[in-house]
């Protein structure tokens, strides 16, 4: 199915191509934890940024491999590169739009101790 989301101010529009029942990881690193991220990773090839390129900003933080993108309106982080999964995006998914109709079930993942965890998800 096709599902889309965005930012809060609506510059920033994405869609993508997902399952109806997804997993999401639920990280405690310290970013993740402090905005309430649910990651939904999605394969570059099935995600379309549908506006907004120019309403991205960029941040990087401790190894500088994930590239966290954000609003530059609003401050929302809708979808970034994770350094988990590099052949994906992973899109927030508190920013699909309402009535997308996808069952989630989350897992906890340890983001504080990354480099174990992620080991774990291979």
């Amino acid at each position: 199915m096709i599902a889309k989301g965005g930012c809060h101010c609506g510059a920033v529009r994405f869609a993508i191509e997902v399952a109806t029942s997804v997993e999401l990881l639920d990280c405690n690193c310290s970013i993740c934890a402090r905005t309430g991220y649910l990651h939904l990773n999605i394969p570059h090839a099935q995600f379309k940024l549908l506006q907004g390129q120019n309403n991205l900003n960029s941040y990087r933080f401790g190894t500088g491999a994930a590239e966290h993108l954000f609003c530059r309106i609003c401050g929302i982080k809708s979808f970034y590169q994770p350094r988990s999964h590099p052949d994906c995006w992973s899109v927030n998914f508190t920013c699909l739009d309402k009535g997308h109709g996808i069952e989630a079930v989350t897992q906890g993942f340890d983001g504080q101790n990354w480099e174990m965890a992620c080991g774990n998800l291979r």
